[in-house]
């Protein structure tokens, strides 16, 4: 794979002039052309064939640094033509489902980007199940208290005088393995979640959401608005896991995190790109190899003050510097460990740093004291915090669930093992029939609520240019049906090159009905989402004019970024509905209904597509029907049941006028959770893909800008590897 951010700023003009390099695939991509191509060429003009008119959107969209409002209006046209490519759809967001707790609502902060949503250590947890109507109570204390202090102040003494008691622990299943402990070097949220709460950042949102002073006491911006000044806290120190001092935080820390940063960028150095992200000063010509560290945009001024330089005005970076990308490096404890820094003339290794909680240094809220893989895993108060006050919980603990067993969430939610549990099919018939001993009602009745919907938003996604039929790091795992089958992997591969197909399979698939296998009928549009940044992200603070298809449209202030999205989506007839004004109480939302699926919609779009494929020479019939590989966990009954769901869907809506699937999907079982992984999550490229349609990952914000989604799916991006490419 090429160093994609070597690459990045060459991408426009690449797609600019993309058709003297490759055939124009007017009538559908030239495979053999593609195939003697090198592999990143190849993606290049796969990219191009099939989210060419997306990215031309979204570089303009891009540019716009100095009108946020018109940053985000051409941001929703560029999204709407990224759904109109179908090559990949929303499914759900983490919610929307039933749910009881014993810690109190929005205790942590409720802030979509970045990872302070994972320190926890603000949270309030009860000894008692929080019954619904107190919950509400809390939730409207919350909305109305002035800042974050009022709002503790004033839940504490609710739940004194309704007879509420609160526990020092914070315990939670996790289904997640870790793959390092390095929050500079990953980017998957099944690291960061845990590491999230091992150090501070420069600045770090409160309960009530507000962004606050952290290690950095306060800062400036230029005139300008290309250089931040950052104040570090003095006298704040890191330990090791034993809680030993081992060091000062100073300004210093976060110079060593952007080299080490820089020196494994291919993880989360598009953040620093100035192509993908805030665009740090010379950080691009740094990793190029064009110039040294000392010209790049960081500098330790002194101890305490740290100065960040960038390319060009970038309004979201103070909402950067929340994730694992600006996480302070404690310089000779890295160094320690076996890490160097190739800043300093050696060859670049990490040693034996992150390999496990010994191995890193420690200047959060917590430190890992207990690592048992699979079993539990124990955070306990870092006797150095520098707001020892703020802690509420002083030990944390994640106990291991693949979620074979359907029952334990709750059976270990009710007995106090851990904080709560959300109710999946199987467990919510038994809270509508459990009475707690000294009640009337049931544990549903009595405690149940709907968990909101986050901006994480989990996806199916299609691949477009297979290369794998078996898990990249072990053939023997994941073997498709059709490894041996050339003429069917031919066929699938140029139906997922055309739109019609693609749109076919997403208006097909009833997210619904796949829901309701994991949450019940009542709750199976609660988390459905239609577009891949929430359609509420972003709101315009002013009237803002421009152009939908060559349209002068004005939208006033108060304007949903979703709203900009339907009205690209309507004016080129797309029948996708990401915004309802009626959703939310009349507030508008594009989460919570289906605005995807229709299967006259379908139908319509598949026989559009079997006429084009058969002009390339690709039969659809039910004798020759296109095959798509997808996976599942057979050790889940939910996840088996939800595969299920799915194939029957759409086995059942593409249809040919007898009644016979046109598409046929096939059922990959894993029997191991962590092997399933390596289908489909633990790949680096593109070309490690196994499957041909995947309904498991997902992105979230890094920080506040619509961006932050996009971002992911132009060339290079991070989520093209879902895709096939890059």
């Amino acid at each position: 794979m090429k160093n994609a951010k070597n690459l990045l700023a060459l991408v426009l003009a690449l797609v600019m002039c993309l058709a003297l390099a490759v055939p124009a695939f007017a009538d559908g991509p030239d495979w053999e052309a593609i195939d003697a191509m090198e592999y990143d060429d190849a993606s290049d003009a796969i990219y191009d064939y099939n989210l060419g008119e997306f990215y031309a959107a979204y570089e303009t969209a891009k540019a716009e640094v100095t009108d946020l409002n018109l940053r985000y209006a051409l941001m929703a046209v560029a999204e709407a033509k990224m759904l109109e490519s179908g090559v990949f759809m929303p499914i759900y967001g983490d919610g929307g489902a039933f749910a009881m707790n014993r810690a109190v609502p929005r205790s942590v902060t409720t802030t979509s980007w970045g990872l302070d949503e994972y320190k926890w250590y603000t949270a309030l947890v009860c000894n008692e199940i929080i019954k619904t109507e107190d919950r509400d109570a809390l939730t409207g204390i919350w909305g109305a208290a002035a800042n974050a202090d009022e709002w503790f102040e004033q839940a504490k003494a609710y739940l004194d005088e309704h007879g509420y008691t609160l526990r020092d622990e914070y315990n939670a299943h996790s289904s997640y393995d870790m793959e390092t402990w390095d929050v500079i070097a990953t980017s998957y949220t099944s690291d960061s979640y845990f590491i999230a709460c091992t150090y501070t950042g420069l600045l770090e949102y409160d309960a009530k959401n507000v962004q606050q002073p952290a290690l950095a006491e306060s800062y400036e911006v230029s005139d300008d608005g290309t250089v931040y000044t950052f104040h570090i806290r003095p006298g704040v120190n890191w330990v090791d896991q034993q809680g030993t001092v081992i060091g000062e935080v100073t300004a210093d820390d976060w110079v060593a995190s952007l080299e080490h940063l820089a020196d494994n960028n291919d993880e989360l150095g598009y953040l620093m790109s100035a192509d993908g992200g805030c665009g740090i000063k010379n950080y691009d010509a740094y990793v190029n190899g064009e110039v040294t560290f000392d010209e790049v945009g960081v500098k330790a001024l002194d101890d305490y003050t740290l100065e960040y330089t960038l390319e060009a005005p970038f309004p979201p970076f103070t909402t950067m510097v929340g994730y694992g990308c600006f996480a302070p490096l404690n310089r000779d404890f890295y160094k320690s460990q076996g890490g160097t820094f190739s800043a300093d003339g050696d060859e670049y290794t990490a040693g034996n740093y992150g390999t496990s909680p010994e191995t890193i240094a420690y200047c959060g809220p917590y430190v890992v004291t207990n690592y048992t893989p699979q079993n539990i895993w124990t955070f306990s108060a870092n006797p150095e915090y520098w707001n020892p006050d703020a802690i509420h919980v002083h030990t944390v603990n994640f106990y291991y669930n693949d979620g074979s067993d359907t029952m334990r969430a709750y059976n270990e939610a009710v007995d106090g093992t851990v904080n709560g549990c959300s109710f999946n099919a199987s467990s919510l018939v038994q809270a509508k029939e459990d009475i707690p001993e000294g009640e009337e009602a049931s544990y549903f009745d009595l405690y149940h609520y709907t968990t909101t919907n986050s901006a994480t938003c989990y996806c199916a996604w299609l691949n477009i240019n297979r290369a794998a039929f078996a898990n990249f790091n072990d053939a023997t795992q994941g073997v498709s049906p059709k490894a041996d089958d050339e003429a069917a992997i031919a066929a699938t591969r140029e139906a997922m090159n055309n739109q019609h197909f693609r749109l076919a399979l997403a208006y097909g698939f009833d997210r619904g009905a796949y829901n309701a296998v994991s949450v019940g009928e009542d709750l199976k549009y609660a988390s459905l989402k239609n577009s891949y940044a929430p359609g509420d992200f972003a709101t315009l603070t002013a009237d803002v004019t421009t152009e939908i298809n060559g349209e002068s449209t004005t939208f006033p202030a108060g304007t949903y970024y979703g709203q900009v999205m339907q009205a690209q989506l309507d004016a080129d007839g797309y029948p996708i509905q990401v915004w309802d004004p009626t959703a939310d109480g009349g507030a508008g939302s594009g989460d919570g209904f289906d605005g995807w699926y229709n299967p006259e919609n379908a139908q319509a779009e598949l026989a559009l597509a079997i006429e084009e494929l058969a002009a390339e020479g690709v039969e659809v019939s039910a004798e020759n029907p296109i095959q798509i590989d997808t996976f599942y966990f057979a050790g889940s009954e939910t996840n088996t049941n939800t595969k299920q769901a799915y194939k029957k869907g759409i086995e059942q809506t593409l249809v040919d006028a007898e009644g016979n699937p046109l598409v046929v999907v096939n059922l990959i079982g894993f029997d191991d959770s962590t092997v399933m992984q390596y289908a489909y999550y633990r790949n680096s490229t593109g070309a490690e893909a196994n499957f041909d349609i995947s309904h498991s990952s997902g992105w979230g914000p890094d920080y506040g800008d619509p961006q932050t989604f996009l971002d992911t799916i132009q060339p290079y991006g991070y989520m093209t590897k879902n895709l096939g490419i890059y």
